[in-house]
């Protein structure tokens, strides 16, 4: 037999009534218990097996293994050089770590943004979201339309309840408590003998547009790698540059973007300003890196400065300054006293004080003393800041040009530049080169200050250190058409997750009563999702409020607003307040 109570309700109606209260405070995914396995054994079929997978697939805990398996594909992204971002570094890498290149190569280390697995893992990721967003979606514009439920038998077994006896109208009461809850933004209406209220929807509106925002930034992220473009230019004080794919130094885009997609326009570098603190700690930190540039698009000129962070933005494309060198005047002649090379070379900075190398080659026009055509190459070693003769170093002791040197290394014959391979400018091909020899029969090397000739042994002619040091400053100009639609995702993102952390679901129901002795008892109750502290302190403030319309008798004062025992807390019929659904399944 069933218990029953005073008021003639059975224990199991009561408890219905009390889970009924509590049920859909979110709208994690209830367990379908008819598609469970019979005890007997396994009896899903290739459907059970499907929505078994989806369940799965769209529970919180895969999502979280997915989001930390995507984090954890970015490491080696992050630590080993791409082929995509820079092929130079990562060839630099191959070439030195020979034992790690075979077994990196395989696992598509190179190139771990457009690897097969990272990729599984992002559609996996998306699809995870998305499946589950769409249904709770539903759900909750399911709950937005409906009303709150009726107020449980027991309030007295929810976490939070007060009850006084009043001398008004329980009619009274209930008009009183209407108002005051619809004042305080609930959404409120009479269900049955009492007031049954709402708060919070923001909660889990919060938590769909967390998720949402994720599959935006999903979605900018892979429309950004389809459409990209990015390409790199060196430009030397003086030159300019034209947005056509063959002025780029190197060039890559997304499988998606076409070349007449760049944006027509160019801009010459007319200068390089960089001052370096010269005192202090911070001795040689850059104070000041810009680059001053003349840019015209559509007939129309313009002049503008480019730091770092601070993009030239012409249309869609953004040009950034990442880079800054030196690039020392040279001039090279024959043997006749003949001009062959005249120009600024840039060299490649090895340190932060701007200490440099580089090649100079002399590709044509050049014929040794027999008139015999040959090539020169010139191995360099720059320094803006000489520490001077004796000093014992090389090695620049200051990133400005204070005082410049450059030693130089000759060497004639092939420099293999129309064999078909690429090479690398900053470096020499000497696999077909002799070095040049002084009398003494050692190798001709010289260090030359601005104004300085070395000259070449038997009569092969001289290459000469000018007078004139330019700097240059190198570019990278790129399309990123998914950038803005990713920082709206990453906003959106942070606001709904605040929204969920911040916003509590919580049910307020208030019935009044006709006692036994002809006076009104009144009682409120409040459920939350979660347990809070300030769910009774809510209800508290919502007693005093309502005992302006609903005093207590003379012989009775208020109840204090207690918290209820976790033990006597009815569970909801359709899900916990906290706890993660069955199978899994939990709230995302």
């Amino acid at each position: 037999m069933s218990k029953t109570d005073t008021s003639g309700t059975t224990e199991a109606e009561s408890t219905a009534a009390d889970e009924a209260a509590g049920a859909q405070l979110s709208t994690a995914p209830i367990e379908d218990r008819a598609e469970m396995p019979a005890i007997g054994g396994p009896t899903l079929g290739v459907i059970g097996w499907i929505r078994w997978f989806w369940r799965q697939l769209t529970s919180m805990r895969v999502a979280l293994i997915l989001l930390f398996l995507l984090s954890l594909g970015a490491v080696p992204g992050s630590l080993v050089p791409q082929t995509g971002v820079d092929e130079m570094k990562a060839q630099a890498f191959k070439d030195a770590h020979k034992t790690l290149t075979p077994l990196y190569e395989k696992l598509q280390f190179f190139d771990v943004y457009s690897s097969v697995w990272f990729s599984a893992i992002y559609i996996l990721l998306f699809v995870s979201l998305i499946g589950c967003i769409v249904p709770r979606s539903w759900q909750f514009v399911g709950q937005l339309r409906s009303r709150p439920p009726a107020a449980p038998k027991r309030l007295d077994r929810l976490p939070a309840y007060t009850t006084w006896r009043t001398g008004a109208e329980p009619e009274q009461v209930h008009e009183a408590a209407l108002t005051l809850l619809k004042g305080r933004r609930f959404r409120a209406h009479t269900a049955g003998n009492a007031i049954a209220a709402e708060k919070g929807y923001l909660r889990e509106a919060g938590n769909l547009a967390f998720h949402v925002a994720l599959i935006v930034m999903l979605v900018a992220f892979a429309w950004g790698q389809l459409f990209k473009s990015e390409g790199g230019k060196l430009i030397v004080e003086g030159d300019g540059f034209s947005n056509t794919l063959t002025q780029y130094d190197d060039f890559k885009s997304g499988s998606q973007f076409g070349i007449d997609e760049l944006e027509p326009f160019s801009f010459k570098l007319d200068a390089f300003d960089g001052t370096y603190e010269k005192n202090g700690p911070q001795r040689g930190t850059p104070r000041t890196f810009e680059a001053k540039v003349s840019y015209s698009q559509g007939g129309t000129d313009k002049k503008a400065v480019i730091r770092v962070n601070e993009p030239l933005e012409v249309g869609d494309s953004k040009v950034y300054l990442i880079a800054h060198g030196y690039a020392p005047v040279v001039t090279v002649k024959d043997g006749r006293g003949k001009t062959v090379f005249h120009g600024a070379v840039p060299m490649l900075p090895i340190d932060n004080n701007i200490t440099s190398t580089g090649a100079i080659k002399v590709m044509d026009g050049y014929r040794d003393k027999n008139d015999k055509k040959e090539q020169l190459g010139f191995q360099a070693f720059f320094v803006p800041t000489f520490a001077g003769a004796g000093a014992g170093t090389m090695f620049s002791q200051f990133p400005a040009l204070d005082n410049p040197a450059m030693a130089l290394t000759g060497f004639h014959g092939d420099l293999r530049v129309n064999s078909g391979l690429p090479q690398n400018v900053y470096q020499l091909d000497k696999s077909k080169m002799e070095q040049f020899k002084d009398a003494s029969g050692n190798a001709l090397a010289q260090r030359l200050m601005p104004g300085q000739t070395m000259t070449l042994p038997g009569g092969a002619g001289s290459i000469t250190f000018e007078r004139d040091v330019k700097e240059w400053a190198s570019f990278q100009i790129s399309q990123q058409p998914g950038n803005g639609l990713a920082l709206a995702g990453a906003i959106a993102a942070i606001a709904g997750l605040t929204g969920s952390l911040f916003i509590q679901r919580r049910r307020v129901w208030v019935r009044a009563v006709r006692g036994a002795d002809g006076v009104t008892v009144v009682e409120m109750a409040g459920l939350g999702r979660s347990e809070s502290a300030k769910l009774p302190e809510e209800l508290g403030d919502l007693a005093v409020a309502l005992t302006a319309d609903a005093p207590p008798a003379p012989d009775a004062a208020p109840d204090v607003v207690k918290q209820a025992d976790p033990e006597d807390v009815p569970e909801p019929a359709e899900e916990p307040a906290e706890d993660p659904a069955p199978s899994g399944e939990a709230d995302k």
